[in-house]
């Protein structure tokens, strides 16, 4: 099972292969992340001068990042729906 997890890129390096079925989960995944990072690091901003910044942006960011996955991935299909109702396809030229 892990060996089928694993490919090799062009370039010989070994990386991960998760299939492509599952890509809503790993973009929910690296979304809900970088902006649960971003967020706690502004949020611990006046930590920096008492000397506590690093240990409180990841715990923060632990905090927020635990409680919003599940959430993100279970809002992404209704999201994603009212995105396309929303928006109109364009003519093709």
């Amino acid at each position: 099972m892990a060996q089928r997890l694993l490919s090799f890129s062009s370039r010989g390096n070994q990386m991960l292969a998760i299939p492509r079925r599952y890509g809503h989960f790993v973009f929910g995944v690296i979304q809900s992340g970088l902006t649960c990072a971003i967020a706690a690091a502004i949020a611990s901003f006046p930590f920096i001068g008492a000397g506590g910044f690093i240990r409180n942006w990841l715990l923060s960011w632990l905090i927020s990042w635990m409680t919003m996955l599940p959430l993100v991935l279970v809002a992404a299909p209704a999201i994603r729906s009212l995105s396309i109702r929303l928006t109109r396809e364009e003519p093709a030229n």
